[in-house]
């Protein structure tokens, strides 16, 4: 088996990290960065990137460029509200009511979890990059209030990715994992987790190796990208008062409005006022028009009232679940990007009434603790036990629609709970499960998880059949429901996977998919790198050339040089009609054909050494020492003492060389041949005389 490494799938950056040494070490990716923005885009090529170049392609491509795509993992298309649904690229309603991403480019719809696969694809080579072996199985950080439906989608994304997912693991969970690990002391942390798209609230009892969840709580719509949505109304309207044009209608604009205001969210949080300007941003009948404003900190504050007031209930909430008071909490730790907000600072102080602990990166300190999971799950590290709880509670519906609640919230898991039901009606020979998640009395306000049937029950009265039903959630929060009629011995159980808005038979389709991008992938890198080489090797041999004539003069190797200047034609011809196997075949030509000229080359500087050595024996016994040595001699009349550019011109720089680079032949020319001393005026740059 390969290497196991912890991942943090983030709304708008994902981290990947592993156990080295017994540390954990957070890995830059092919861009050198720690972070890996989580954007998916298609150029007009057809070619898929992911990470920092496809955000760069954002404005330019916003319907081919998709971001923030962990909000609709897991969820139907009629759970989303209009907010929701306001960003550049379209999502839409499938036959069965998912949620689709579509793609012009490819003329095809995606689900969220295989955009989300492409992140975790990306991480997982870079990590594979970084470690020198395969990256085979990963332990993938999810909000503490994921419902069931969206853990199974992350794992479902994981899978098509070609990972193992060993631990859905949630993500103040894992910040608390870093926090505590090399901590003896026991202390209760509250852990508050405000990132891009989720907001988490977890309190833990951490020390001694131990980490106990007491409660958790939170909301899976709430995060930076509200506040930034916030600063995006206010320019739309200020722009649509003053020019009479909404910019939320146009994709381009919109694109701008967002990562306008995502800067100047960010800004804000070191300075007191901050200027947006965002030039050309539209036209009307006058011409092109451009936005010019000034935001301040206090009028942004004001703009989220509402905003801070959702991240309150969760805070009461997970202290009211635990039973504790603000003033038992021993330490506060901020994870997310969007806690570095001052008035989100200020609200966690007000409310708990101590200064958030801020020792911890908040944008790597959950990859770190996955990476500290993984560790434990492969023995690397030993004498610590991890008790998470299940963040919703889990029944299932009873007559007249009530749920009957079997599992609590907050409930340490893995937990098996179970309990006695019977039939609404007389001879009633079946019965039907249907399993809910929430907090809501009926059931038809909660989250419906899946529904299975328990055939042959004997024909009996109601109410005197007994039918033990049962609820197991493993320590991923994977739910398994079993139902046993008890007079039979009949017995029906199912995991949960209907609660994923994939089938199985769309999860291989989109492994097959995965993997035959990945080919068409490694096939373009390599015609790329191929290409590169070629118009490589053409610089190289072409400057070879050139020295050729400098350091030996216009007749020196004549017929050699003629042919390698006559494959480079022929290379470049091949390049230009994207022939495979003529770029291929006319490589080989064009090194075999610089081998042979380095070869003369040699055998011309051995023999002149040997011209040397005579004349010098010569000298000692004639004692003539004004007579010309053949390098003399050769050098009166070579192209070195014409310095007339025109002479060279002539047969070389004429022609189109194409952009320069250095001639790894250069080392190969012997040490005890300096440059002649006017090539320092030669510009290697641009291969002209200064």
């Amino acid at each position: 088996m390969g290497k196991v490494v912890g991942i943090d799938l983030g709304t708008t950056n994902s981290v990947v990290a592993v156990m080295e040494g017994g540390k954990p070490v957070v890995i830059a990716n092919a861009e050198g960065m720690r972070t890996t923005p989580s954007v998916v885009g298609f150029t007009k090529e057809g070619e898929r990137v992911v990470g920092q170049i496809a955000r760069r392609q954002i404005l330019l491509n916003p319907q081919n460029t998709f971001f923030a795509v962990k909000r609709f993992i897991g969820r139907r298309y009629n759970e989303l509200n209009p907010e929701s649904k306001r960003i550049p690229y379209t999502i839409r309603k499938d036959e069965v009511g998912n949620i689709k991403v579509a793609c012009p480019l490819q003329n095809k719809d995606f689900a969220p979890e295989e955009i989300s696969a492409m992140v975790l694809k990306k991480l997982a080579e870079d990590a594979s990059r970084y470690l020198g072996e395969p990256v085979t199985g990963a332990v993938i950080t999810v909000p503490a209030y994921f419902n069931d439906s969206q853990r199974q989608a992350t794992r479902d994304a994981g899978r098509i990715a070609g990972l193992e997912v060993l631990r859905i693991l949630n993500e103040p969970t894992a910040a608390s994992l870093a926090y505590g690990l090399d901590r003896s002391n026991s202390e209760t942390i509250l852990v508050f987790d405000l990132g891009g798209g989720t907001f988490d609230v977890s309190i833990l009892d951490v020390g001694d190796g131990v980490f106990e969840v007491r409660s958790t709580s939170g909301d899976t719509q709430l995060g930076g990208n509200d506040f930034d949505k916030k600063i995006v109304d206010w320019l739309a309207e200020q722009f649509l008062q003053e020019h009479g044009v909404d910019l939320r209608r146009e994709r381009q604009s919109l694109q701008r409005l967002l990562e306008a205001a995502e800067k100047a969210k960010i800004e804000l949080s070191s300075v007191s006022v901050t200027d947006i300007n965002l030039p050309f941003i539209a036209a009307n009948e006058d011409g092109p028009v451009h936005l010019e404003t000034r935001l301040t900190r206090s009028e942004f504050e004001g703009m989220c009232d509402d905003l801070l007031g959702r991240v309150r209930q969760p805070v009461k909430r997970a202290l009211r679940d635990a039973e504790l008071t603000p003033a038992e909490i021993d330490e506060v730790v901020l994870v997310g990007g969007s806690t570095r907000m001052p008035m989100v600072q200020q609200l966690v102080r007000a409310m708990i009434g101590k200064a958030p602990n801020q020792n911890v990166n908040p944008d790597e300190v959950v990859a770190v603790g996955a990476a500290i999971q993984a560790g434990i799950l492969a023995g690397e590290l030993k004498d610590v036990l991890l008790l998470d709880v299940t963040p919703l509670s889990m029944g299932l519906e009873t007559i007249s629609g009530v749920m009957k609640k079997l599992i609590p919230r907050n409930t340490t898991i893995p937990v098996r709970r179970s309990d006695i039901f019977s039939t609404s009606e007389n001879n009633q020979n079946t019965v039907e499960i249907h399993v809910v998640q929430g907090e809501r009395e009926m059931a038809s306000d909660n989250k419906s998880l899946g529904r299975f049937k328990l055939y042959g029950i004997p024909p009996a009265p109601r109410g005197v059949p007994q039918i033990q039903v049962s609820f197991d959630i493993d320590a991923n929060g994977i739910l398994q429901v079993t139902a046993l009629d008890r007079t039979t011995g009949r017995e029906q159980s199912i995991t949960i996977q209907g609660a994923s808005t994939l089938s199985e038979g769309e999860i291989n389709r989109a492994i097959q998919d995965a993997q035959k991008y990945a080919d068409v992938d490694r096939e373009r890198k390599e015609r790329v790198e191929k290409r590169t080489r070629a118009e490589a090797l053409i610089i190289q041999a072409e400057r070879q050339l050139r020295e050729v004539a400098l350091d030996f003069g216009m007749q020196f190797a004549r017929n050699r040089r003629q042919r390698i200047d006559n494959i480079c034609r022929e290379l470049r011809s091949s390049l230009q009609q994207n022939d495979d196997r003529g770029i291929d075949l006319t490589v080989a030509d064009l090194q075999d054909a610089l081998y042979d000229l380095n070869r003369e080359m040699r055998a011309y500087y051995a023999e002149d050494d040997d011209d040397d050595l005579l004349g010098t024996i010569r000298d000692l016994f004639t004692g003539d020492k004004d007579r010309d040595s053949p390098r003399d001699m050769r050098d009166r009349d070579s192209p070195r003492d014409m310095r007339d550019r025109d002479y060279y011109d002539r047969d070389y720089d004429n022609r189109d060389y194409g952009r320069d680079s250095r001639s790894s032949y250069d080392s190969g020319r012997s040490s005890r041949r300096s440059r002649p001393s006017y090539r320092d005026n030669w510009d290697d740059e641009d291969d002209n005389w200064l």
